[in-house]
């Protein structure tokens, strides 16, 4: 008799595109239901080979962190989902595969899928305005805040054996566009970072340093209220900033920053936190989009693609409890945006019920300087130094890793007992034109998702 040979199925491979927090947790998550059953493949697709912690980005610029302790490496957090280091150039929803170029000599791969999860986040929005994209540094990646840092430093330097008032004033003023949460917390960590620098120059002082915030409302961080809003707006009007409310930016260039009410302020620093687009990426698939994001239902499938998901910030995730409107692009709903994909991939796969996904904000936190900080808990207020406890405590405990944890906790310790380092360590010039080359694929979302490039042109942050 002829012995019959049986073939094995193939594996089922979910393929998740985006390194951030809703990628991220897909995995986490997937690897922890899914991962220990041979017939499923897991793979994360993402521009970084790391998982970037973006609410202390800001600690980052203003020297209170070391740039490596707000990083994990995802094949450290990811032990049995492969990582494919990469960018994403098409996604064929029909053929189901997705086509990416990976190492730095863009070698083509083709990704083929049964489950798909797009977790592609957020880049940076200028709007078009002329000079903007150019000339302003945005606070979305590693790179941004680096970038940052080193033109502080390197500005100081320049202020400070500069005769030219004129050119002084101008390296010496600083203006964030954009009063929530990312431009609060950047404006107020860089007011404290420039004065507690300013002593190891001898020819400054603060009375030459001008540093301010552009706001389009009347209130800066509207999520949190105005109650809260103005109380931050005193604390920061008290250590010296500016705020402009009912204001926007008009246009950049290498001298000055000009507002739409015709102001024109010399500076040569301008950080951007003014606005967010889903990924260029989005906008080219065949599905129904809202407010610019990929539409999904309560399970969080597009519709038509039963077996295409998406999360984070490229996603419009329907809130069943309030009808007409979406869950916010947070990093606290990412993560569980991601805990119920991979829930609903498994039950899809083991043939079990879906699971609605529906969260109610816990809390919101901003930190304001100086250990102040602003906080909303379960619809109650809170502020001061207990607001900025409480903000420092929330996030180092979402902080992954161990490690980590404790590495920006000696961090912090040490920021209590010495001043901050100064060092220019980061070449200014590199870091600008590796940003102006990368800057529409590379910034990472509100909550820290990966960007894409587009397809080459066979070219297209």
């Amino acid at each position: 008799m002829i012995a019959r040979v049986t073939r094995r199925p193939r594996p089922k491979r979910i393929v998740i595109l985006g390194g951030g927090f809703g990628g991220v947790y897909a995995a986490i998550h997937l690897e922890k239901l899914l991962a220990r059953k041979s017939a499923v493949e897991i793979c994360l697709v993402s521009h970084d080979n790391f998982f970037l912690f973006t609410p202390m980005l800001h600690e980052v610029a203003a020297s209170d962190l070391e740039i490596t302790n707000i990083v994990n490496p995802l094949r450290k957090l990811l032990h049995k989902v492969e990582v494919l280091v990469g960018d994403v150039h098409q996604i064929d929803l029909s053929a189901k595969r997705v086509s990416i170029s990976r190492s730095f000599r863009n070698h083509p791969q083709q990704i083929g899928y049964d489950h798909l999860v797009i977790a592609l986040g957020s880049v940076t929005n200028f709007y078009n305005l002329p000079g903007i994209a150019e000339l302003a540094v945005p606070m979305k990646s590693l790179s941004n805040a680096i970038r940052l840092r080193a033109q502080i430093l390197r500005h100081l330097e320049e202020a400070n054996s500069e005769c030219n008032q004129t050119d002084r004033q101008a390296l010496l003023t600083f203006v964030v566009a954009g009063g929530g949460f990312a431009g609060v917390e950047t404006v107020a960590a860089l007011n404290d970072f420039v004065r507690q620098a300013l002593p190891f120059y001898p020819n400054l002082c603060e009375e030459m340093l001008r540093v301010m915030l552009v706001h389009s409302g009347p209130v800066i961080l509207p999520e949190l209220g105005q109650d809260l809003g103005r109380y931050a707006q005193k604390v920061l009007a008290r250590r010296g900033v500016e705020i402009r409310f009912n204001a926007r930016v008009k246009s950049m260039t290498e001298e000055n920053v000009s507002l739409v009410d015709g102001l024109s302020i010399p500076t040569r620093n301008l950080v951007w936190t003014a606005g967010a687009v889903s990924s260029p990426l989005i906008f080219s698939l065949p599905c129904p989009k809202e407010q610019g994001r990929l539409l999904v239902n309560q399970f969080l499938q597009v519709p038509d693609w039963p077996n295409v998901w998406a999360v984070g910030d490229c996603a419009f995730v329907p809130d069943i409890r309030n009808p007409g409107k979406s869950h916010p692009r947070t990093a606290q709903h990412a993560m569980r945006e991601g805990n119920i994909v991979a829930q609903n991939i498994a039950a899809v796969l083991l043939r079990r019920p879906l699971k609605s996904f529906s969260f109610k904000t816990i809390g919101l936190l901003a930190s304001i300087g100086r250990r102040i900080g602003v906080a909303r808990i379960f619809g109650f207020n809170f502020s001061g130094f207990f607001a900025w406890w409480m903000w420092r405590t929330v996030y180092l405990s979402k902080l992954p890793g161990l490690d980590k944890k404790v590495r920006v906790a000696f961090d912090w310790t040490l920021d209590l007992l010495f001043p901050k380092d100064v060092c220019a360590v980061y070449d200014l010039a590199q870091r600008r034109d590796f940003d102006r080359q990368d800057h529409t694929r590379n910034t990472l979302g509100n909550n820290g998702q990966y960007g894409v490039t587009a397809r080459p042109q066979v070219e297209r942050v």
